[in-house]
């Protein structure tokens, strides 16, 4: 064969073919010899290897997948025995013979779950990016709310009962102060991890935290902290973006240099809430501002973060069966209206002006200018203001060491004293890095040498005026500011030695209506005198089936004038005394709920104005109770409701004058008030008990206490 080939391959024209194919008839006539050797041993030992032994001895190579190939292989594969038959040589089956090819092992499975789940992890990484960078983690956020509020649903649906469910890993067997405690710990941790809007949504769940679980009330209280600054770049990209470009020195003519004729301004914020922080500066021509600055994420979180309030409201409504939803559209509305800053500049201007025509509050009031040269959507810039926080107390009360005939800095809006601006430049000057010290001097000559004095004004004097202002603006001029905490009020001492209170922060407002001012003035007329059937026809007006609970509500104190025998009687006459406490509490709070139901039983007739009315009465309630009770309050307010009916330029001569005459017989009934106040007061003064605003609040602890829920109005201190 190997002679044959290469005959054949001198015949070749070309070399290279030859060459091919006298190597593989070389390498086939050798595996030729060697199959040979092999196929004769076998031979030699057939006679005693039975036929499937020699099957199982030779590889398997030497065998075709073919059965049609069999034949070829005879001489291999026959029964032992001599051969009788000529040698004939081993010959490989042919290509068709060996049947058709069987294809190599595939991954699809696997190459298509990688593929996808490359797939999925680049959207999730291009989602998470553009989350982060467009929406400020907006969309993070809404996810995290709707995780949490779902899973603190599930545990009150499963949970909340008199006794526990008896399923481990699910039922509490400590009861329900422990649902309300980790329940209270996922909120407020939700709260504080997604900040901005939902801080400001926590600060609102505070103030109203006296009416919720003291674990609640622990977890909540810490909403007032100061929020994390931004950084000084953030604060001049919103300052460029919304003045076309022109950066902090070209707006506000300051320099961090120290240039001769410019202004300066700190770099480090005084104050920062959860939208906004407010910086101190000086401008060239000598006034002193502050620069309210919102945070640059809020623009892009505000969208998605009332969305997801809405959403997790519409489920709590729907699971809970409370009618809550719709609230939430007027809610959503001052929610976002509190971010827009040009709203606010608004608001003040409004406040400042119905201040300034008052004639029982000009002088005793001041709402700080806004300079709407200086300010945008996102940056408002007002007066600034040297006084105390109405939450420092010592400070207010201790004596005066300013000097006689003398008042607090910056009092009726004076030009504040300059500071030492040769230094301030020459500081400026040296640093190579930026200057963020703070500059602004601290002016507390008033508190004496060794920084011992105060204000020396009355507590009386100070919860005086502030009764006033917020019943003007409730009972008289329909716009009220809702927010007035004592971080939102500052208190300076005038010249005659009287209290000065200045309100800030004017973004929460509601106006209320003609119509409705005079119902809710009557209103509380009504309860003053307990004319239930005038309550009646207004809470029917307004859609409100629970009277007495509501009246309890606006008053912050049990209503006793229902024609049952008042609310708190007809609460306890269905209790069964036998129950158990938790018993009990379940039952009072299911009563609750239905309560709820029924004040907002007909919401398209509900006024969504009283949601911030009663925060604004809640909060300046908790301001007098903080101060010692001074004056009181149910009474100057039934005063001014009563006054602002013969006052009210809107009604006929002849129904001023009949109001009038009753304002005067309603005078005289309010008188009998003073009694209890001052037999409350005295009693405090010697130390036997508290004031008149702490009976009322005993009372009602009284009675929240049956409804699971124990009252606590020190949500301000510390």
């Amino acid at each position: 064969m190997l002679r044959q080939s290469i005959i054949a391959a001198s015949y070749c024209p070309n070399p290279s073919v030859a060459g091919v194919a006298i190597l593989s008839a070389t390498a086939a006539t050798r595996s030729l010899i060697r199959t040979r050797t092999y196929v004769s041993r076998l031979r030699s030992a057939s006679a005693t290897t039975s036929t499937t032994t020699i099957h199982n001895r030779i590889p398997q190579r030497f065998y075709s997948s073919s059965r049609s190939s069999r034949s070829t292989w005879s001489h291999a594969t026959t029964a032992p025995g001599p051969s009788t038959g000529p040698f004939e040589p081993l010959t490989p089956p042919s290509p068709s013979k060996l049947g058709a090819p069987r294809p190599a092992r595939s991954y699809t499975r696997t190459r298509r779950w990688a593929r996808r789940l490359l797939i999925l992890s680049s959207l999730l990484g291009l989602a998470y990016l553009t989350d982060k960078y467009v929406y400020a983690s907006g969309i993070a956020r809404s996810l995290r709310t709707f995780g949490v509020g779902l899973v603190v649903a599930a545990d009150y649906k499963l949970n909340f009962r008199p006794k526990p469910l008896p399923i481990p890993w699910i039922g509490i067997p400590e009861g329900i102060p422990e649902l309300h405690r980790r329940n209270a710990e996922r909120l407020s941790d939700l709260l504080r991890h997604n900040g901005g809007l939902y801080l400001k949504i926590g600060q609102a769940i505070a103030m109203q935290s006296a009416v919720l679980p003291p674990e609640f009330q622990a977890m909540f209280s810490r909403m007032f902290d100061d929020a994390p600054q931004d950084s000084w770049e953030e604060v001049e990209q919103v300052i460029r973006e919304d003045f076309g470009g022109r950066s902090v020195e070209e707006v506000f003519g300051i320099s961090f240099s120290g240039a001769e004729g410019k202004g300066v301004m700190e770099r480090t914020a005084r104050a920062s809430a959860s939208v906004a922080q407010v910086h101190w500066a000086r401008l060239p021509d000598g006034r002193e501002v502050a620069i309210k600055i919102q945070k640059p994420e809020i623009e892009k979180q505000i969208g998605w973060d009332l969305w997801a309030f809405k959403v997790v409201t519409w489920v709590y409504s729907w699971w809970f069966d409370l009618p809550l939803y719709s609230l939430v559209p007027f809610t959503s509305e001052r929610l976002r209206l509190e971010t827009d800053f040009e709203n606010e500049a608004k608001n003040s201007e409004i406040m400042r002006q119905l201040v300034e025509n008052e004639p029982s509050l000009r002088g005793r009031v001041y709402v700080p200018p806004v300079y709407p040269e200086l300010s945008s959507k996102r940056v408002l810039t007002t007066e600034w203001i040297e006084g105390i926080r109405l939450w420092d107390k010592d400070a207010m009360t201790r004596p005066w060491l300013g000097g006689y005939g003398n008042g607090s800095v910056g009092v009726h809006g004076a030009q504040l004293d300059p500071p030492d601006m040769t230094a301030i430049r020459s500081a400026l000057r040296k640093s190579t890095q930026g200057y963020t010290h703070m500059i602004k001097p601290e002016r507390t000559e008033w508190k004496g040498r060794h920084g011992k004095g105060g204000l020396g004004l009355s507590t009386k004097d100070v919860m005086t005026t502030m009764v006033d202002l917020f019943s003007a603006q409730i009972f008289k001029w329909g716009v009220v500011h809702c927010d007035p905490h004592p971080g939102n009020i500052f208190i300076r001492r005038l010249p005659n030695g009287r209290a000065e209170l200045v309100l800030i922060d004017h973004g929460l407002y509601v106006y209320m209506s003609d119509k409705f001012r005079h119902e809710y003035g009557e209103f509380w007329k009504a309860l003053m005198t307990f004319d239930n059937n005038k309550i009646k026809e207004i809470t029917n007006e307004w859609g409100i089936r629970a009277a007495d609970l509501f009246a309890s509500a606006t008053l912050l104190r049990p209503y006793e004038g229902g024609d049952d025998g008042g609310f708190q009687t007809k609460l306890m006459k269905h209790l069964d005394g036998n129950k158990t406490a938790s018993e009990r509490s379940y039952e009072m709070q299911a009563r609750m709920k239905q309560g709820i139901r029924d004040v907002l039983a007909d919401e398209d007739k509900w006024p969504k104005e009283l949601i911030f009315i009663g925060r604004n009465m809640r909060i300046v309630q908790g301001n007098n109770q903080y101060l010692g009770s001074p004056v009181n309050r149910i009474k100057m307010m039934g005063t001014w409701a009563s006054r602002s009916l013969f006052q009210d330029p809107n009604l006929p001569l002849g129904q001023r004058l009949v109001n009038y005459w009753h304002h005067f017989l309603f005078k005289c009934v309010l008188a009998l008030t003073d009694v209890a106040f001052y037999f409350f007061r005295v009693r405090q003064l010697l130390h036997r008990g508290g004031g008149m605003e702490d009976e009322l609040e005993a009372r009602m602890r009284d009675v929240a206490k049956e409804f699971g829920v124990e009252l606590q109005h020190n949500v301000f201190e510390g």
